[in-house]
């Protein structure tokens, strides 16, 4: 049997190593309990034993372990033992729901305790009080726990009530505070070996981040909590709770909706982690356009939080449950009632979501002809902090823009979108993935559509234009920022490749699993990318797009309110057309892409012009003027014989524009904004001129092509026989005249930054093409679906194409619909006889057309490129 002084020792560190390493300390205390300790150790040991239990999830166990500490405490008649046990269990019980018990053995904890030990019953009761939304009480017993703890020299429950105090200022919106408190607290906790509460720290810091709208910081600290928690053999749901906030506040609300479900289905044990666990799931879905899921959610919320007397998070709830119910169509005074009511009580409460309620209660009451109602909740609404977070302050703004609409007061409303769009570019810049960028836009949709719908209203074509560019495609205004020489980011993507080449050579299910893990290992890397100083960032100025359009015309499509309108800018002069439905054209382009991709492979062979009955249907040129008319409707009777610069929405980014019977002897450059011209118009070719030739494998017909051009350009780089793997072929396309690159193309429009070509060594992805210090001045990709992107936010693309415009590329090349690969090699060839000659992209290719001698499917082929860029 151990010595007294031994048991002592032993037991008085199984409390720290409990929060630090839960495993550890339940080993310990079976350990110590199986030799027989005195009541003191015995208690120490059976607390220890209990916390651990709660730290793992089991909180049942937990309790009992605990009331065991309590009754050897009482045995011993050591009232600060006694005082201990009953703080940890007060806690504990009001972790699990029970805070009106739980509440009572903290209060009888403070009364029996002394000096620095009542620092620590306070701390235990200002969680509880947290849990039950009672911030400012809690903030008071903190502040006298952190002064008791500082005197007394106890760095470990310093930091305690200090992270507790940080995570209490985050809530009631003093960021400054709070980080400052957990950077304390990080300190405190790593001098002391405290390895779980380092690792909450490290979650807490990232709260911070996400509170100031640094999403990418805080995925970097939430990942790295994450990595800790496992470190230590600890499941935390409060990590999956704040990823779900940060990933909703990103746009990847199915992301955040998963990760919910998932930490739902593993949570077991603490009734009040899985209240909190149902709202976040219940936001998360609201957020994913699931209002049924949400209220499912939200209810299981509301009524786990009533039952613990929680009015702080029930509140909240019951906001999410009148969200649902409005995005479910539901409309009325009845649910302005309500919402009004709910909205109030959070302004009370000093909830975050209090701005979100007044919002959505002044659109109902607007909805309800209430007018004096309706702009009491929309000043309510537009208030917010200098301090407030980019998305905050967007939000402020569109609910001033929506009271100044109602008041008639035009200036206003105007000032207040163009206050919000400009809080969102901060968010956006703030971010360095093209993805988050890109999806950050549909934050700003409803602020650009109250201007764009007071331009259409004034049938004032210039403001259009200018408001119709002010929120297009603003992800590809500025390069992802990713530096070149990320060695561990470069290493997944080779081994992702690996994998990928050798899935496709035999089929195996654990390989798939890897290649899954390896992307998402891929995509989280560069979601954590920190966004610029806003550099680069440039405004459109219409002005200065009328005098470098010259000759040109430029025609720039923008939907409002579902009906697309043709701005056309002509010799200076700017107008506007009313085209259609946008869904008509959407349908159009669908037919006319279908009919391509069957003409791609009507023939048996190469040399037949007989295709099988099968493919008989309407002529291209039929399907061409169909087209016509839903996309640009009247507005082709003024394009003449000059070149076009088209801006059609995201919607409609993969259009075969040479079907178009008034465009297809003409050059057309096709961008995703105007702004995106102009950019391209400024870059000048490299000097050096070099021209870089990739033929991928399994391409019979493209060694064909890729052999000839090599004739026409005998001083070019060819990559090809197992020498264009990715990094031969991304070392000498930076910074190239012309690449051609003739390679399989796959387009995945379920995670589009991995669409890719295939090279020797497997997939050439968008992540692999954003490592490019400057992409090349021109790019020619004659595979399958390279033109394709995914539409995202307000109007952003995502795809293989898009990727190379904000890296410097000045015209790319490239298909919408799946070519014949031997009826495109001629295309191809003719295409660069046109450069040589000194034409640009565009004309280079609507010249190369014209060369396909009436063969149906040459003729296709030809039809189914665009050109991007100027």
């Amino acid at each position: 049997m151990p010595s007294a002084g031994g048991s002592a020792e032993a037991a008085e560190n199984l409390l720290p190593l409990a929060l630090s390493r839960p495993h550890d300390a339940i080993a310990s205390a079976r350990t110590l309990l199986a030799g027989g300790p005195p009541q003191v150790e015995a208690s120490i040991a059976h607390q220890a034993w209990g916390i651990g239990l709660r730290q793992l999830g089991d909180v049942p166990r937990a309790v009992r372990e605990l009331r065991t500490a309590l009754r050897l405490a009482e045995q011993s008649g050591r009232s600060e033992r006694e005082a201990d046990v009953l703080a940890t269990l007060g806690a504990t019980l009001g972790r699990a729901g029970r805070s009106r018990e739980g509440l009572a053995r903290l209060d009888r904890a403070v009364d029996l305790s002394r000096g620095a030990l009542t620092g620590r019953v306070l701390l235990r009761r200002a969680d509880v009080l947290l849990v039950l939304g009672r911030h400012r009480e809690a903030l008071e017993d903190l502040r006298s726990a952190i002064t008791r703890l500082r005197r007394s020299g106890d760095q470990v429950w310093e930091a305690r009530s200090r992270n507790y105090r940080g995570f209490i200022q985050l809530a009631l919106g003093g960021t400054k505070r709070a980080d400052a408190d957990f950077a304390v607290a990080e300190k405190l906790y790593a001098a002391t070996g405290q390895e779980f509460e380092y690792a909450e720290a490290r979650q807490n810091r990232g709260l911070v981040a996400y509170s100031r709208g640094d999403l990418p910081a805080a995925l970097r600290y939430l990942d790295e909590a994450g990595r800790r928690f496992a470190a230590v053999g600890v499941v935390w749901p409060d990590l999956a709770i704040d990823r779900c906030g940060v990933l909703l506040a990103a746009g990847l609300s199915a992301e955040a909706l998963a990760e919910m479900d998932q930490a739902i289905a593993a949570e077991g044990g603490t009734a009040t982690k899985r209240g909190e666990l149902w709202f976040a799931a219940a936001t998360a879905a609201l957020a994913a356009g699931d209002p049924a899921a949400a209220r499912e959610r939200a209810d299981q919320a509301r009524r786990l939080f009533s039952a613990q007397r929680r009015e702080w998070w029930s509140v909240r709830s019951s906001m999410v449950l009148l969200e649902a119910r409005y995005q479910s169509g539901e409309r009325g005074e009845p649910l302005l009632r309500r919402v009004s009511a709910v909205a109030a009580r959070l302004d009370a409460l000093g909830a975050s979501e209090a701005s979100a309620a007044h919002l959505l209660a002044g659109r109902l009451a607007l909805a309800a002809g209430r007018a004096r109602a309706a702009d009491r909740q929309l000043e309510l609404a537009g208030r917010h902090s200098k301090d407030a977070p980019p998305i905050a302050r967007s939000a402020a703004w569109l609910g001033k823009a929506l009271r100044a609409e109602a008041r008639g007061e035009v200036r206003g409303m105007l000032s207040a979108c163009a206050r919000g769009l400009d809080a969102l570019d901060e968010h956006r810049l703030a971010m360095g993935a093209t993805e988050l960028r890109a999806l950050a836009t549909g934050q700003g949709a409803e602020l650009a559509e109250l201007a764009l719908r007071d331009a259409l209203r004034r049938d004032d074509p210039r403001r259009l234009l200018s408001w119709g560019e002010r929120w297009r495609a603003t992800a590809l205004g500025v390069p992802p920022v990713r530096p070149p020489d990320d060695e561990q980011l470069v290493g997944e993507l080779a081994a992702l490749r690996d994998v990928v080449r050798r899935l496709e050579a035999a089929p195996d299910p654990a390989l798939d699993k890897e290649r899954r893990r390896l992307e998402k290992a891929v995509r989280d890397r560069t979601l954590r990318a920190a966004g610029g100083n806003g550099a680069g960032a440039w405004r459109f100025d219409v002005d200065e797009l009328v005098a470098a359009l010259g000759e040109t015309v430029l025609v720039e499509l923008v939907e409002v309110d579902g009906v697309l309108h043709a701005v056309v800018v002509r010799n200076g002069r700017i107008t506007r057309h009313e085209v259609g439905p946008l869904a008509a054209a959407a349908l159009e382009v669908e037919r006319s892409r279908f009919r391509l991709r069957r003409l791609a492979h009507g023939r048996s062979r190469p040399g037949s012009t007989q295709g099988p009955a099968r493919h008989a249907g309407p002529s291209l040129e039929v399907l061409g003027a169909r087209l016509g008319d839903a996309i640009l409707g009247p507005a082709q009777e003024l394009l003449g014989d000059r070149d076009v610069v088209m801006v059609p929405p995201g919607r409609l980014h993969a259009l075969p524009w040479g079907l178009v019977p008034g465009l297809a002897d003409r050059a057309v450059n096709v961008v995703p904004s105007a702004a995106t011209w102009l950019r391209a118009q400024r870059l000048r070719p490299p000097s050096d001129r070099r021209v870089v030739l990739v033929l991928g494998p399994g391409l019979s017909s493209g060694r064909a092509e890729v052999l000839r051009l090599a004739k026409e350009y005998p001083d070019a780089t060819v990559l090809a026989d197992g020498d264009a793997t990715a990094e031969n072929v991304l070392r000498e396309l930076d910074g190239a005249w012309i690449a051609h690159i003739a390679a399989h193309g796959t387009f995945r429009s379920d995670s589009p930054l991995f669409s890719s070509l295939r090279l020797d060594d497997g997939p050439l992805t968008v992540y692999d093409f954003e490592r490019l210090r400057r992409a090349p001045y021109r790019m020619v990709l004659s595979s399958c679906d390279s033109g394709l992107a995914k539409p995202v936010g307000a109007d952003e693309l995502l795809g293989l194409s898009s990727s190379l415009i904000p890296l410097g590329a000045a015209g790319i090349l490239a298909s919408v619909v799946p070519v014949n690969d031997p009826a495109t090699a001629p295309l191809m060839l003719a295409l660069h006889d046109n450069l040589r000659a000194g034409q640009p992209l565009a004309a280079a290719y609507a010249a190369a057309r014209h060369g396909t001698g009436g063969d149906p499917v040459a003729d296709a082929a030809g039809r189914s490129f665009v050109a991007l860029g100027a």
